[in-house]
Protein backbone atom coordinates (compact mmCIF):
# COMPACT_ATOMS: atom_id res chain seq x y z
CA UNK A 1 0.00 0.00 0.00
CA UNK A 2 1.42 3.30 -0.81
CA UNK A 3 2.12 5.60 1.83
CA UNK A 4 1.09 8.96 2.27
CA UNK A 5 2.38 11.79 4.13
CA UNK A 6 0.72 14.60 5.79
CA UNK A 7 1.73 18.16 3.48
CA UNK A 8 -0.68 20.84 3.46
CA UNK A 9 -2.15 21.80 7.36
CA UNK A 10 -5.42 22.50 7.98
CA UNK A 11 -5.28 25.77 8.61
CA UNK A 12 -3.94 26.23 4.75
CA UNK A 13 -6.46 23.50 3.13
CA UNK A 14 -9.14 25.59 4.87
CA UNK A 15 -8.09 29.00 4.30
CA UNK A 16 -7.74 27.84 0.41
CA UNK A 17 -11.62 26.53 0.11
CA UNK A 18 -12.92 29.46 1.78
CA UNK A 19 -11.31 31.74 -0.32
CA UNK A 20 -12.66 30.26 -3.31
CA UNK A 21 -16.02 30.31 -1.73
CA UNK A 22 -15.45 33.70 -1.23
CA UNK A 23 -14.46 34.74 -4.57
CA UNK A 24 -17.42 33.09 -6.15
CA UNK A 25 -19.75 35.13 -3.60
CA UNK A 26 -18.07 38.34 -4.46
CA UNK A 27 -18.30 37.78 -7.87
CA UNK A 28 -21.61 36.22 -8.29
CA UNK A 29 -23.33 39.08 -5.42
CA UNK A 30 -21.27 42.05 -8.02
CA UNK A 31 -22.94 40.89 -10.85
CA UNK A 32 -26.48 41.58 -8.73
CA UNK A 33 -26.92 45.30 -9.43
CA UNK A 34 -28.12 46.70 -5.42
CA UNK A 35 -29.72 43.50 -3.79
CA UNK A 36 -26.94 41.52 -2.76
CA UNK A 37 -24.38 44.80 -2.24
CA UNK A 38 -24.24 44.06 1.44
CA UNK A 39 -23.25 40.84 1.05
CA UNK A 40 -20.99 41.48 -1.14
CA UNK A 41 -19.54 43.77 1.23
CA UNK A 42 -19.22 40.86 3.96
CA UNK A 43 -17.65 38.78 1.22
CA UNK A 44 -14.79 41.28 0.71
CA UNK A 45 -13.84 41.94 4.58
CA UNK A 46 -13.77 38.25 5.02
CA UNK A 47 -11.31 37.91 1.82
CA UNK A 48 -9.20 40.54 3.44
CA UNK A 49 -9.26 38.67 6.87
CA UNK A 50 -8.40 35.47 4.58
CA UNK A 51 -5.34 36.98 2.60
CA UNK A 52 -4.04 38.98 6.37
CA UNK A 53 -4.24 35.28 7.80
CA UNK A 54 -2.37 33.98 4.83
CA UNK A 55 0.27 36.45 4.62
CA UNK A 56 1.03 35.81 8.94
CA UNK A 57 0.61 32.45 8.08
CA UNK A 58 3.17 32.03 5.61
CA UNK A 59 5.89 33.27 8.53
CA UNK A 60 4.52 31.42 11.22
CA UNK A 61 2.73 28.43 9.50
CA UNK A 62 3.97 25.16 8.83
CA UNK A 63 7.42 24.09 6.77
CA UNK A 64 5.22 23.89 3.17
CA UNK A 65 3.12 27.14 3.93
CA UNK A 66 6.01 29.27 4.78
CA UNK A 67 7.40 31.90 2.15
CA UNK A 68 10.56 31.02 3.38
CA UNK A 69 10.11 27.14 1.58
CA UNK A 70 8.57 28.19 -1.54
CA UNK A 71 9.69 31.08 -2.66
CA UNK A 72 11.59 30.17 -5.66
CA UNK A 73 14.62 31.87 -6.48
CA UNK A 74 15.44 32.65 -9.86
CA UNK A 75 17.94 30.00 -10.65
CA UNK A 76 15.60 27.45 -8.93
CA UNK A 77 12.54 29.11 -11.42
CA UNK A 78 14.99 28.97 -15.01
CA UNK A 79 15.71 25.25 -14.04
CA UNK A 80 12.42 24.32 -13.32
CA UNK A 81 11.31 25.62 -16.47
CA UNK A 82 14.10 24.21 -18.60
CA UNK A 83 13.06 20.41 -17.30
CA UNK A 84 9.34 21.01 -16.82
CA UNK A 85 8.92 18.80 -19.68
CA UNK A 86 11.40 16.13 -19.42
CA UNK A 87 11.35 13.24 -17.41
CA UNK A 88 14.03 14.94 -14.64
CA UNK A 89 13.31 13.77 -11.55
CA UNK A 90 16.30 15.32 -9.48
CA UNK A 91 14.19 18.26 -9.04
CA UNK A 92 12.17 17.61 -5.80
CA UNK A 93 8.81 19.95 -4.29
CA UNK A 94 6.86 18.46 -1.54
CA UNK A 95 5.03 21.94 -1.58
CA UNK A 96 4.45 24.39 -3.88
CA UNK A 97 6.71 23.75 -7.47
CA UNK A 98 8.46 27.11 -8.66
CA UNK A 99 5.92 28.25 -11.04
CA UNK A 100 2.78 27.34 -8.44
CA UNK A 101 4.79 29.41 -6.28
CA UNK A 102 4.82 32.26 -8.30
CA UNK A 103 1.13 32.17 -8.42
CA UNK A 104 0.24 31.52 -5.03
CA UNK A 105 1.93 35.00 -4.72
CA UNK A 106 0.82 36.86 -7.26
CA UNK A 107 -2.95 35.73 -6.06
CA UNK A 108 -2.28 37.05 -2.72
CA UNK A 109 -0.73 40.43 -3.67
CA UNK A 110 -3.96 41.10 -6.88
CA UNK A 111 -6.75 39.57 -4.36
CA UNK A 112 -5.34 41.66 -1.76
CA UNK A 113 -5.37 44.96 -3.67
CA UNK A 114 -9.40 43.46 -5.01
CA UNK A 115 -10.17 43.58 -1.22
CA UNK A 116 -8.09 46.76 -0.13
CA UNK A 117 -9.41 48.81 -3.07
CA UNK A 118 -13.36 47.91 -2.13
CA UNK A 119 -12.91 49.77 1.01
CA UNK A 120 -13.60 53.10 -1.10
CA UNK A 121 -16.18 51.88 -3.21
CA UNK A 122 -19.16 53.51 -3.88
CA UNK A 123 -22.09 52.15 -6.29
CA UNK A 124 -23.10 55.18 -6.86
CA UNK A 125 -26.88 54.34 -5.61
CA UNK A 126 -26.60 53.62 -1.62
CA UNK A 127 -23.99 51.92 -0.49
CA UNK A 128 -20.31 52.73 0.04
CA UNK A 129 -17.02 51.32 1.35
CA UNK A 130 -16.08 52.19 4.81
CA UNK A 131 -13.17 54.16 3.71
CA UNK A 132 -15.18 55.82 0.73
CA UNK A 133 -14.67 59.75 0.76
CA UNK A 134 -11.60 59.25 3.33
CA UNK A 135 -8.54 59.65 0.96
CA UNK A 136 -7.71 62.06 -1.54
CA UNK A 137 -10.14 61.81 -4.62
CA UNK A 138 -6.65 61.07 -6.98
CA UNK A 139 -5.76 58.37 -4.81
CA UNK A 140 -9.08 56.94 -4.64
CA UNK A 141 -9.97 57.25 -8.21
CA UNK A 142 -6.66 54.49 -8.37
CA UNK A 143 -8.17 52.32 -6.24
CA UNK A 144 -11.74 52.43 -7.90
CA UNK A 145 -10.11 51.70 -10.84
CA UNK A 146 -8.29 48.92 -9.51
CA UNK A 147 -11.57 46.98 -7.93
CA UNK A 148 -13.63 47.47 -11.40
CA UNK A 149 -10.57 46.03 -13.35
CA UNK A 150 -8.49 43.73 -11.11
CA UNK A 151 -11.00 41.10 -10.91
CA UNK A 152 -10.34 40.48 -14.23
CA UNK A 153 -7.25 39.68 -13.58
CA UNK A 154 -8.28 37.64 -10.93
CA UNK A 155 -10.84 35.25 -13.19
CA UNK A 156 -7.49 35.03 -15.87
CA UNK A 157 -5.41 33.44 -12.81
CA UNK A 158 -8.10 31.04 -11.83
CA UNK A 159 -8.22 29.67 -15.16
CA UNK A 160 -4.42 29.59 -15.47
CA UNK A 161 -4.63 27.79 -12.25
CA UNK A 162 -7.61 25.80 -13.32
CA UNK A 163 -5.63 24.53 -16.48
CA UNK A 164 -2.81 23.68 -14.87
CA UNK A 165 -4.42 21.10 -12.51
CA UNK A 166 -5.58 20.00 -15.46
CA UNK A 167 -2.58 19.84 -17.03
CA UNK A 168 -0.86 17.67 -13.94
CA UNK A 169 -2.89 15.56 -14.15
CA UNK A 170 -3.70 14.28 -17.53
CA UNK A 171 -0.12 14.84 -18.56
CA UNK A 172 1.99 13.92 -15.06
CA UNK A 173 -0.55 11.88 -13.91
CA UNK A 174 -0.24 14.11 -10.30
CA UNK A 175 -3.72 15.01 -8.52
CA UNK A 176 -3.29 18.82 -7.51
CA UNK A 177 -6.86 18.46 -5.70
CA UNK A 178 -7.23 16.03 -3.58
CA UNK A 179 -3.85 17.02 -1.28
CA UNK A 180 -5.47 19.76 -0.95
CA UNK A 181 -8.50 18.40 0.47
CA UNK A 182 -6.67 15.94 2.66
CA UNK A 183 -3.52 17.31 3.29
CA UNK A 184 -1.52 14.06 2.41
CA UNK A 185 0.56 13.49 -0.74
CA UNK A 186 1.69 9.99 -1.79
CA UNK A 187 5.39 8.33 -2.10
CA UNK A 188 7.35 8.62 -4.20
CA UNK A 189 6.30 12.07 -5.10
CA UNK A 190 7.02 12.87 -0.97
CA UNK A 191 9.21 10.93 1.96
CA UNK A 192 8.80 10.88 5.42
CA UNK A 193 10.87 13.40 6.00
CA UNK A 194 9.05 16.00 4.02
CA UNK A 195 5.90 15.31 5.67
CA UNK A 196 4.56 17.67 8.92
CA UNK A 197 3.65 16.05 12.42
CA UNK A 198 1.00 17.92 13.08
CA UNK A 199 -1.23 21.17 11.97
CA UNK A 200 -0.67 24.01 14.25
CA UNK A 201 -4.18 24.35 14.88
CA UNK A 202 -4.39 26.15 18.07
CA UNK A 203 -1.72 28.62 16.25
CA UNK A 204 -4.16 29.00 13.42
CA UNK A 205 -7.26 29.62 15.89
CA UNK A 206 -5.59 32.43 17.39
CA UNK A 207 -4.41 34.01 14.66
CA UNK A 208 -7.68 33.78 13.01
CA UNK A 209 -9.25 35.54 16.28
CA UNK A 210 -6.92 38.34 16.11
CA UNK A 211 -6.83 38.74 12.12
CA UNK A 212 -11.07 39.22 12.49
CA UNK A 213 -10.36 41.47 15.35
CA UNK A 214 -8.03 43.43 13.40
CA UNK A 215 -10.93 43.46 10.64
CA UNK A 216 -13.94 44.63 12.23
CA UNK A 217 -11.73 47.21 13.72
CA UNK A 218 -10.71 48.41 10.47
CA UNK A 219 -14.33 48.12 8.76
CA UNK A 220 -16.28 48.89 11.40
CA UNK A 221 -14.38 50.52 14.97
CA UNK A 222 -11.64 52.75 12.83
CA UNK A 223 -14.08 53.50 10.13
CA UNK A 224 -14.36 57.59 9.59
CA UNK A 225 -17.49 59.08 9.76
CA UNK A 226 -17.54 60.94 6.39
CA UNK A 227 -20.09 64.11 6.78
CA UNK A 228 -22.50 64.69 3.45
CA UNK A 229 -23.34 68.04 2.53
CA UNK A 230 -26.20 68.71 0.99
CA UNK A 231 -27.51 72.44 -0.76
Amino acid sequence: MTKKHLIWDLPLRIFHWLLVVCIAGAWYTSKQDNDMIDLHLIFGYVTLGLIVFRILWGFIGTTHSRFSQFVPTPSKLIKYIKTFNTNDNTQHHAGHNPMGSLMVLFMLVIILLQALSGLVMNDDIFTTGPYNGALDESIEAILVFIHRNSFNVIIGAIVMHLLAIAFYKISKKQSLVKPMITGKKSEPAVTKKDSISHSKVAVAALLAILVAAFVYWLVVVNAPVIEEFYY
